[in-house]
């Protein structure tokens, strides 16, 4: 088996956990390849020099018989890893040594029983619905596709922008806001969940339309089918709009016609036979601690 292992960068303390992990794999005889900023890091920053068969750079270098890749880190590294691995079908293994962690879901204290589970084939996959955006006609980003949600907002700290917004080609309503999120039901509980909007379950055959700070209250998220298509145009004060994917974010001039849609491909994430997304939400939002309830 070959496994590849996706990080940015983790704290001195959490290097116990890298070693027990990567002296599993070394017993088991797994092919283990580290991405390249991250074996740098961890051997210059850190000391810790993993063995490992190899390392590589971005989407290019993956082998095809990679089984999964382990993405280290919290949720801002499972979604780099994703945008590394692309539309390659390696299903993202998220091990958490961050806090929050929705995707990044298993724990440095079950590392070395989720490795062995995992062995064994004791998993769940889920195939995560994904975004295509398209900036007037063409992609605008080098891998136009997010896993949590496109963002278009306002580039200063005054004035609000007015996103016209037609799903289908029906024209829905002009939204006078700081600006609006379109989130997948991974990325419901992400950006979208922080303004009011609603959580989905991952295999919600749905997309969620959430104002940002709108100036007419009785303006509310949208849930819609992931079959719509949306396009948005901008009005505003200014010359630009931001545009965001994910993690990455463009400026746009307002004239810009902005299209976004269901991928034509998923992700695939891999989880442990215990974990469900309703205990992950009482865990990560601390639901039922109140012992009142």
């Amino acid at each position: 088996m070959k496994v590849a292992v996706f990080g940015t960068v983790v704290h001195q303390e959490f290097i116990p956990v890298l070693q027990a992990f990567f002296l599993y794999m070394k017993k088991r005889k797994v092919e283990t390849y580290l991405c390249k900023p991250f074996y740098d890091f961890l051997s210059g920053e850190l000391g810790f020099t993993p063995d490992i068969a190899g390392t590589y750079t971005n989407h290019t270098d993956f082998q095809q018989d990679i089984s999964f890749i382990f993405s280290v880190g919290g949720d801002g590294t499972f979604l780099h890893s994703f945008r590394t691995i692309r539309n390659s079908n390696i299903p993202i293994v998220g091990v958490n040594s961050g806090r929050m962690g929705f995707l990044a879901d298993i724990s440095r204290e079950e590392i070395i029983e989720g490795l062995t589970l995992i062995m064994e084939g004791q998993y769940r996959i889920y195939e995560r619905s994904l975004l295509e955006l398209t900036i007037g006609g063409s992609p605008g980003f080098d891998f136009p596709y997010a896993l949590n949600e496109v963002t278009v907002s306002k580039t200063d700290s005054s004035s609000m922008i007015v996103i016209h917004t037609s799903i289908n080609g029906t024209y829905l309503n002009s939204i006078w806001a700081d600006g609006l999120i379109i989130a997948t039901p991974t990325g419901s509980t992400a950006y979208s969940l922080s303004v009011g909007g609603p959580i989905l379950t991952p295999d919600a055959a749905n997309f969620v339309i959430n104002p940002i700070a709108p100036h007419n209250l009785t303006v509310r998220p949208v849930v819609v089918p992931d079959s719509y298509e949306l396009s948005l145009s901008i009005e505003g004060r200014g010359n630009q709009f931001l545009i965001s994917m994910d993690s990455l974010s463009a400026n746009v001039a307002l004239s810009t016609t902005i299209n976004v849609k269901k991928a034509g491909f998923r992700l695939k994430t891999l989880h442990l036979p215990h974990q469900d997304f309703f205990q992950t939400l009482r865990s990560k939002l601390m639901w039922a601690v109140d012992k009142r309830n």
